[in-house]
């Protein structure tokens, strides 16, 4: 599994989101396309950034009875995205039902991983607004787990847990890690973070970057820096 950076674009509309771009010219970038974005432009604001080239993880974090997932998801296949994710919190019933709905006739489908534990979310939130009392580590390991007996790629979980999850589900299970700051940055609503450097020592298979790059005075210096010390 070789090494990415992907960009969230946590823009509010497709305006933002394609000044944003543009500043990029010619380069191919994997972008993130969260709930803001999507749910202001709808799936055409997919289509246009893959016309342009751009590979794009769609960020929606499916959670419901797996009849529905199976559904949404059998509709988010004809977007041709590159990756796509399920709550894990759903149940294997329901990530298969994911599986199942996102795979085409012909066997083709993108990536399919599973969120864990969101990197907001400390011990003491879960234990006393979730009230699941296990330690977290213990959570999110079981989760990913869940997530690799259904038939899923990888999960998203925080940079300090990949080194477990790839003993525990194997080296071919693909890490998605969120919460990625440079060292100078100020560390907004996430807990459980680490630099890209960090990420690449702890093995992880893609960062996402936000704010780091799409907030910077030099975006393009910024993503620039990110793939040196994550990529090299």
């Amino acid at each position: 599994m070789g090494k990415g950076v992907i960009i969230a674009c946590d823009f509010k509309d497709k305006e933002e989101t394609f000044r944003f771009l543009d500043k990029f010219e010619n380069e191919k970038l994997f972008l993130k396309i969260g709930m803001e974005l999507f749910y202001s432009e709808g799936p055409d604001i997919v289509r246009e950034i893959k016309r342009r080239g751009h590979k794009i993880f769609l960020d929606l974090k499916l959670h419901d009875i797996p009849n529905t997932v199976e559904k949404a998801m059998k509709s988010l296949s004809n977007l041709n995205v590159d990756m796509t994710n399920v709550h894990s919190a759903g149940t294997i019933e329901m990530m298969k039902a994911g599986l199942k709905g996102l795979t085409k006739e012909n066997g083709e489908r993108p990536i399919l991983i599973a969120v864990t534990q969101l990197t907001s979310t400390s011990q003491e939130k879960m234990q006393n607004q979730l009230l699941i009392e296990k330690p977290i580590e213990n959570v999110v390991m079981k989760y990913a787990e869940n997530a690799k007996e259904a038939g899923l790629d990888g999960v998203v979980c925080s940079p300090l847990e990949v080194q477990t999850v790839k003993k525990r589900c194997g080296d071919d299970f693909i890490t998605v890690t969120p919460g990625i700051r440079f060292e100078e940055d100020d560390k907004g609503d996430q807990v459980r973070i680490t630099t890209p450097k960090k990420a690449k020592e702890l093995g992880s298979d893609y960062i996402v970057v936000g704010r780091p790059i799409t907030k910077a005075e030099a975006p393009i210096n910024a993503y620039k820096k990110c793939v040196e010390d994550f990529v090299g």
